[in-house]
């Protein structure tokens, strides 16, 4: 898969993806996703080979105006970050190092502004294991935990630390 920036023909195949994998991601809309495409420090879209939506990560900076309680959390935390609101890899792209791609490309972008840590979370209720595995072996460490949608869902809260890596 070729990793490059989103375009206005990928937003309904990237909401179509994104809400193919609830609950593991936060259900959204054309309008949200549009959204992102104005706010997001990264919009990028793992392509297959015919150039479709195999995948995307939607990657935000600090101090943007978005209200995801996760994103919250973390801005009273950390000040100088690159946060991963979601990310969706399609079955075409699971196992084949699609998400390393995706993380590789946001990590790079992030440490080109001078970022110090990437920041996500993963649910542990309901548990999504293949991500919390993924991030693991990435090198994510929690730093926190934190109850969602009134306390049915609760997240780790993980961090990764872009100023101790290398390129």
């Amino acid at each position: 898969m070729k990793i490059r920036n989103v375009t206005e023909a990928d937003l309904d195949q990237i909401v179509e993806l994104n809400q193919a994998n609830l609950p593991a991601v936060g259900p959204t809309n054309r309008t949200q996703i549009e959204r992102f495409v104005e706010q997001t420090h990264s919009f990028l879209v793992a392509a297959t080979p015919d150039d479709q939506v195999g995948g995307f990560l939607v990657g935000l900076p600090p101090g943007t105006d978005y209200g995801s309680l996760n994103y919250a959390w973390f801005s009273t935390r950390y000040d100088n970050f690159i946060y991963v609101d979601r990310i969706v890899v399609g079955d075409s792209g699971q196992g084949q190092g699609t998400g390393r791609l995706l993380y590789d490309t946001f990590a790079g972008r992030g440490r080109e502004t001078g970022a110090d840590v990437m920041l996500a979370e993963v649910n542990v209720i309901p548990r999504n294991d293949q991500s919390l595995r993924f991030h693991e072996r990435y090198g994510f460490v929690s730093v926190g935990e934190q109850d969602i949608d009134g306390g049915d869902k609760r997240v780790t809260m993980l961090a990764y630390r872009l100023d101790l890596q290398s390129s």
